[in-house]
């Protein structure tokens, strides 16, 4: 819910850098999007900060900020200052934040973009008062966030966690990344093209709109058109739905093994198509996990923010680093480009909860392993 508090919080910008547009926007305390701007990402380093630093200021010239997040596809540093690697972003050990901010005047903090995503779900969204939680945002592969005792976990060197890249089929679909069999290549945008071109290679005649699409154009078909097609019936679509909706929820379950969230948000492009799959999902879920009918299952919730997560937390926890209380629960450091963190920020304390209307009502599992209706 909006508060006369978050109201009169400083305002801030989070900024999505994807690959191929830049989009930022001006957030309130209460996660709310006041002003967005958005221009063609440019590949080169010095016009990307060029084209940052334009946003920015024309923000600034319509609002007062106090500082500005930068969320980002790619393995930011343990400091939230600099960008190790992006694959789809000219930056490689680059002190982002720091060059950022001389340029603005402003405080400036990076963050994971998955892990912003988090941060504005736990505090304006689907995630509103989870304790441990895991966010799977689904594109055109996996990016991934986890939420720990109300604290974004990122691990020892900032990278965590790459839950895309847990390998599920040994000697499997090889991966960008060099390995095989990765989970984000039978559960991805990207997976759903490679199993309908298998699925139709094996049984052509059975499918109308994809085997037109592909006999047409082979590299026209996209994940999204695979979902279109199995709305509209599309028998070897909705297998490949199907297959999906097997290779998540066996994945959820396998992560859940791990970690024992009590809520798992599904995000990116793919959640859009939610209804095809997520059902389904759910069943494989609580089928695979381990000892299932002694133990409560995660609440599994769609994005309630949509693609404004990353900017909405990327402001918000570029807001906290200009309070040191909030600081402490978003785990971020008190002074851009600086590497430290305040006392408060290392110990494990627990994340304001941020309002926001719950989720729609969704299904779940109940601890006997049946389904069961949940909100």
């Amino acid at each position: 819910m909006t508060t006369r508090i978050g109201r009169e919080m400083p305002l801030t910008v989070g900024i999505d850098i994807g690959g191929t547009n830049i989009r930022a926007s001006v957030v309130d305390g209460a996660g709310e999007v006041l002003d967005t701007v958005q221009a063609p990402t440019p590949h080169a380093e010095q016009a990307l900060e060029d084209g940052l630093e334009r946003a920015v200021r024309e923000l600034c010239s319509r609002h007062t900020i106090g500082a500005v997040g930068l969320a980002v596809a790619g393995f930011v540093d343990e400091t939230r200052s600099s960008v190790r690697f992006a694959p789809h972003l000219p930056w490689e050990d680059t002190p982002v934040a720091h060059r950022l901010g001389e340029r603005l005047g402003l405080p400036v903090i990076l963050e994971h973009d998955a892990n912003a995503a988090m941060w504005a779900e736990y505090r304006f969204g689907a995630a509103a008062g989870a304790h441990n939680g895991v966010l799977v945002a689904i594109g055109t592969g996996i990016g991934a966030a986890l939420l720990v005792g109300g604290e974004l976990y990122r691990g020892s060197y900032g990278v965590a966690p790459e839950l895309g890249h847990l390998q599920v089929v040994p000697h499997g679909r090889a991966c960008p990344c060099g390995k095989r069999g990765c989970w984000e290549r039978y559960c991805s945008g990207t997976a759903l093209v490679e199993t309908a071109i298998e699925m139709l290679a094996t049984d052509p005649v059975r499918s109308t709109i994809l085997a037109r699409e592909v006999f047409r154009d082979p590299g026209s078909l996209t994940g999204r058109r695979v979902a279109g097609a199995a709305q509209d019936g599309d028998p070897v679509a909705l297998r490949v739905m199907a297959d999906f909706a097997r290779w998540l929820g066996l994945g959820l379950a396998f992560v859940s093994d791990i970690f024992d969230p009590d809520l798992i948000v599904i995000a990116g492009g793919v959640s859009s198509s939610a209804p095809l799959f997520l059902d389904d999902a759910r069943d494989h879920y609580a089928a695979s996990i381990t000892g299932a009918r002694h133990r409560p299952l995660a609440r599994i919730r769609t994005t309630q923010l949509g693609e404004a997560a990353g900017m909405i937390g990327a402001a918000e926890l570029a807001r906290a680093a200009l309070t040191p209380k909030r600081a402490a629960g978003a785990g971020v450091a008190t002074k851009a480009g600086t590497g430290r963190r305040t006392n408060a920020a290392d110990r494990s304390a627990k994340g304001a909860k941020g309002g926001g209307s719950g989720a729609s009502a969704e299904r779940a599992a109940s601890p006997d392993g049946k389904a069961g209706a949940r909100r």
